[in-house]
């Protein structure tokens, strides 16, 4: 069976709902939640807080009333209590208003916020969650060669210019980056993070949880694994100065001096290197390599005299009752295999729709794993998918109905409709249908990978092509993969049409397509 295939992405507006926690990093969607859960935490902490200061205001003017008559009472003490009006309200304070007092101080005003933190934790995201976003961020890092310092700053590519409106990260947010890669034995990642975690340091920030001791303890094990022993003897050095006493510090430097001694004798008479940048382990695969590329829209291969041929058009499907009066815009995206982009084919009403319908149903993607023959989730894929049916709501009828009107595909033996939204740096890395597509911010383009294309995001198009020759055989030119979203939310559907048994014009018994209908909010 061949299938086509629909995709459609956008981002998400704010809307709540409620979900059992499963790898809340791998849909922005879904994350949104996470947002309004917070802000009502924080809601209710300040009822707490404003609970705490009535109580302390009802202390402190029961001290400052108590402190001005007892400066007057102790002055003459024996005058003062010879009043009986004074000395019946020196008994009723120390038997009764004292114990009163003692009773308000004891009262918890956190009861109300604990209940409701508690009731909230079990939605929280777990250590899962934070370990797949802190490596989100260090594949987005890698796919679009971004510095440490533009991360930290947040100055991303696509986000807001305002500096008031961009994230920064703090000396504790840069360290957790570099304990996450460390934990996965990724020293090249740890040295970035670490080094930016003690430069913000050096630069004045503060923090209450880490210091540079234990920042140069990380670095130095780090540049050390990387060979590097000089950089690792010159970070341990730094760090005794400021603890001498390290006992693992005092152990490697005697260990890093020895090593260092001995590799300076075998490299006796041959020229010595400068010191480098640090680099990637270099276990990538050409193929995402080439896909990185792709992604940063570098070494797409369209000629000039290619692109010349690559025209817009006003498109009916041979004269479809439905376009004859108002045909869609197509416009040609590549020539071999043929790609094309269908404008304004999902209106923003029936996005928020589809949205709407596919939220509360949203489950970690899956991809097939070959040894065991069963679904599972995988790195290379970060996103969440839903299925619709065609009985569900008639926004889901019409668009199913519409693609069968542009494609002339049946898709009376299709599948449900398929949404996805993707995660922090969602991705889904180079793939075969026998396909994926977003209009976001920044990243998040569909790129294939042999024939160096690359189609971006367009908010309400879709894009179409062909997987199959009409023999039936795969086109191998249309393994494709989806880039890393860098800025933005990104939503796709994709349909699956089982077309075998169907005519068309160029005899294609069977056929495998893909349409793709991008949004982005």
């Amino acid at each position: 069976m061949a299938a086509s295939w629909l995709f459609f992405c956008v981002l998400l507006p704010c809307v709540t709902s409620s979900s059992a926690h499963s790898d809340f990093f791998t849909s922005i969607g879904q994350m949104t939640d996470l947002l309004f859960t917070e802000k009502d935490l924080v809601t209710s902490l300040k009822d707490y807080i404003r609970a705490e200061e009535t109580k302390l205001e009802q202390i402190r003017r029961w001290a400052d009333k108590l402190d001005v008559l007892a400066a007057a009472a102790t002055q003459d003490p024996e005058s003062f209590l010879g009043h009986p009006v004074n000395a019946f309200k020196l008994m009723k304070r120390l038997n009764t208003e004292w114990g009163e007092l003692e009773n308000l101080v004891l009262t918890d005003m956190s009861d109300g916020f604990i209940s409701n933190l508690t009731i909230q934790r079990q939605h929280f995201p777990n250590d899962d969650d934070q370990t797949g976003a802190a490596k989100a961020l260090m594949r987005l890092q890698d796919t679009y060669q971004l510095d440490t310092d533009t991360i930290s700053t947040g100055q991303l590519p696509g986000s807001s210019s305002m500096a008031s409106l961009r994230p920064t990260m703090t000396v504790d947010d840069c360290f957790d980056l570099g304990k996450v890669a460390y934990s996965e034995a990724d020293y090249y990642h740890t040295e970035l993070w670490m080094v930016q975690a003690l430069k913000q340091l050096d630069q004045g920030e503060t923090s209450n949880t880490v210091d540079a001791v234990t920042i140069l303890d990380y670095l130095s094990y780090s540049v050390y694994q990387q060979g590097e022993l000089e950089r690792a003897l010159d970070f341990t050095r730094r760090l005794l100065e400021l603890d001498g006493t390290h006992q693992r510090a005092n152990g490697n430097l005697k260990y890093f001096e020895y090593q260092l001694a001995k590799q300076k004798k075998v490299e006796v008479g041959e020229k010595g290197e400068g010191r480098q940048m640090p680099r990637h382990p270099d276990d990538y695969l050409p193929e995402r390599r080439k896909y990185e590329q792709l992604c940063r829209g570098e070494g797409v291969k369209m000629t000039p005299r290619r692109q010349s041929r690559l025209f817009c058009r006003y498109y009916d499907n041979n004269r479809h009752p439905r376009y004859m009066i108002g045909p869609v815009k197509q416009e040609d995206e590549w020539d071999s295999p043929r790609i094309v982009r269908y404008h304004d084919i999902v209106s923003d009403k029936e996005m928020e729709k589809v949205k709407e319908l596919a939220k509360p149903r949203l489950r970690r993607a899956t991809v097939h794993d070959p040894q065991t023959g069963k679904l599972t989730t995988a790195h290379y894929r970060v996103s969440k998918s839903a299925w619709l049916g065609a009985y569900e709501h008639p926004v889901i009828d019409k668009i199913n109905q519409r693609i069968e009107d542009i494609t002339g595909l049946d898709v009376s033996t299709a599948e449900d409709l398929q949404v996805a939204n993707y995660g922090v740096g969602g991705q889904y890395e180079p793939h075969f249908d026998f396909g994926r597509m977003s209009d976001v911010q920044s990243g998040g383009a569909t790129v294939f990978t042999d024939v160096r294309a690359a189609v971006w995001p367009k908010k309400g198009t879709a894009v179409f092509w062909y997987n199959l020759f009409p023999s039936g055989d795969g086109d191998y030119r249309t393994r494709h993969a989806a880039c890393p979203v860098l800025v933005g939310n990104k939503w796709v559907s994709n349909k699956w049409i089982h077309e075998r048994g169907q005519e068309f014009r160029r005899r294609c018994s069977l056929q495998e397509t893909t349409e793709s209908f991008s949004s982005v909010d």
